[in-house]
């Protein structure tokens, strides 16, 4: 058998070197979609947190300003008095 010569050597230095670089890459992907997954679900927590904290805020408010007929009728007629 031939002894390798000093390109083929070089190619398959190149070869492992690619092989190397698929690996590291592959690691990334799977990262990458992994932290996609997560933030998915992130996204999904801040959704129902908003919607929880948005409905929180108009019971407050809304107790805290009722919008009744006679109480609106009275600041009107209070300030067409002013």
């Amino acid at each position: 058998m031939n002894a390798p010569t000093n390109a083929t050597q070089a190619k398959e230095r190149l070869y492992a070197q690619l092989a190397t670089s698929f690996k590291r890459m592959n690691r990334t992907m799977s990262q990458n979609a992994d932290l996609w997954e997560q933030m998915q679900v992130d996204l999904h927590s801040m959704r129902t947190f908003a919607g929880l904290d948005a409905a929180r805020f108009m019971t407050i408010a809304s107790s805290l300003n009722p919008e009744e007929p006679e109480v609106i009728d009275a600041q009107r007629s209070s300030e067409e008095k002013s």
